[in-house]
């Protein structure tokens, strides 16, 4: 017997909102837990002044007990982990030992909202945002604005409400894809048609709302004075933290922990696209023509990716979601049993298109926002210009390799994130749409298309009819990231 199609709200999501939560975010916590706010509502002059930790460790060590409403919890953990990454990066070099004041209620407060302690994708977008005004759509990203930044920066918070808006624009496509599982179900091509139809249509607003990024912040305060912040304690010793971060919870001898800092990996949302689209992903560096030959041989397949780990990021409910999706998901089968129905393949493989190219465009922003800003670091550090004050975090720590970068969660960025875009392509139907998505060489007889290739240290290679040319830092102009 099949498993049942998840009901959404066995999971505590919303039809309306998708992941977001079904009410907007609390803006501030009861009176008993005001020294907390205080702190997070003054955390930019604290960092300034550089006088965050000494703030934090005069604190009383505040009982959860007076959390009462899942709001309130939420907001505990938004509170909390700002102050936790405040505390951590706000130096001149990182705090390795967070006191029992934070370490006790923020393992409380993860516990109940099953989050690791540390600052997640739901920590800083997910439970952080307000409409400006409440009757104007959540997906309208001109109506948002956060709870709290580290920085105060507009740049901060647009870099965070793009992502919020992205969540909200989304949120329909989650009953429409459990409409189109159960429709698989019942063999009504015509309805799992119009529901990846309609999914591509997402898609593709979505990746509208991703290019929004650049209106508002800026790649040098976005890399100098954000993603510091951002960053984990796991494989984070260019940054200063070679065995992650010890919670001193006042009760048991403290161990080094490492975590991964929010990512954007760690969005439900487009997760739940993988998985209803039967997209696979491999652990990063794994081909596919490694995994085929592995299956061959009849090796086991290795279980966890960056991607799945990610899932350990996510809120629980959010989490088992997801697998049980994945455990009713039959999309890709249905499609690839009815190759007959060209309106079915089509609307599949337009899925599939619209969310490569928002994974094209997500690499184009990393490498706007991330591998030339760090380049810039570099070339500013050699060219003996007069040095600041010296601060250890990530933006200070670039490797000169760039295939060494790491994203805020730990993991190795381009490698993983252009493995991730490839394996989009690869479930593709039709043979146009596996020649059209595929980074390989065409079939004999169909004619190549142009595309831009990303080397392996970030640099763009675009490959035409008047040859091979690629956009270097020494070139300017609209060649120029």
């Amino acid at each position: 017997m099949l498993p049942p199609v998840p009901r959404l709200e066995d999971y505590g999501i919303s039809a309306g909102t998708g992941f977001l939560p079904a009410e907007p975010p609390l803006d501030t916590l009861p009176a008993f837990y005001a020294k907390w706010e205080s702190i997070v509502q003054n955390l930019q002059p604290l960092l300034l002044s550089k006088r965050v930790r000494a703030v934090v460790d005069c604190l009383p060590i505040l009982s959860t007990s007076n959390l009462q409403t899942d709001a309130e919890w939420r907001r505990a953990y938004v509170v909390l982990v700002f102050m936790l990454h405040g505390y951590v990066w706000g130096g001149d070099r990182p705090a390795e030992r967070i006191p029992p004041q934070l370490t006790q209620p923020l393992f409380e407060v993860c516990e109940r909202v099953q989050l690791p302690p540390v600052a997640t994708y739901a920590g800083v977008c997910l439970w952080n945002y307000r409409p400006i005004f409440p009757d104007e759509p959540t997906d309208n990203l001109d109506n948002l604005a956060c709870l709290q930044t580290f920085t105060g920066s507009l740049d901060e918070q647009w870099f965070f409400l793009v992502s919020v808006a992205m969540e909200a624009r989304g949120a329909p496509s989650i009953p429409l894809m459990l409409q189109a599982i159960a429709a698989a179900r019942q063999d009504r091509a015509e309805v799992v048609t119009q529901c990846l139809q309609h999914l591509a249509e997402i898609i593709d607003e979505i990746s509208g709302l991703l290019v929004r990024m650049y209106d508002n912040c800026d790649p040098y305060v976005f890399y100098n004075r954000i993603r510091p912040y951002l960053a984990g304690s796991k494989n984070m010793a260019d940054a200063g933290l070679p065995n992650g971060v010890l919670y001193d919870d006042g009760r048991n001898a403290p161990q080094y922990r490492q975590y991964g800092g929010g990512s954007n990996a760690q969005s439900s949302l487009i997760q739940f696209f993988d998985i209803v689209l039967g997209i696979e992903h491999r652990p990063t560096g794994v081909t596919r023509k490694d995994q085929a030959s592995a299956d061959a041989e009849g090796s086991p397949r290795p279980r966890h990716g960056f991607i799945h780990e990610m899932r350990e990021y996510m809120p629980g409910p959010h989490r088992r979601f997801l697998q049980d999706v994945e455990s009713v998901a039959n999309i890709r089968a249905y499609v690839e049993a009815h190759r007959t129905d060209p309106a079915l393949c089509i609307a599949y493989d337009a899925c599939l298109s619209m969310l490569r190219v928002m994974r094209d465009k997500h690499i184009q922003i990393v490498s706007r926002y991330i591998i030339i800003q760090s380049r810039g670091a570099r070339t500013a550090s050699q060219s003996g210009e007069p040095s600041k004050p010296a601060v250890k975090n990530l933006a200070t720590a670039a490797p000169k390799d760039n295939k060494k970068l790491r994203g805020t969660g730990g993991t190795a960025l381009i490698p993983f994130l252009k493995q991730a875009r490839d394996e989009t392509g690869e479930p593709a139907i039709d043979a146009w749409a596996r020649r059209l998505l595929s980074n390989g060489p065409a079939d004999k007889g169909s004619a190549a298309l142009s595309k831009v290739g990303e080397q392996p240290d970030g640099h763009l290679e675009v490959v035409g009819l008047c040859g091979t040319w690629t956009a270097d830092d020494s070139e300017g102009g609209i060649c120029h990231w």
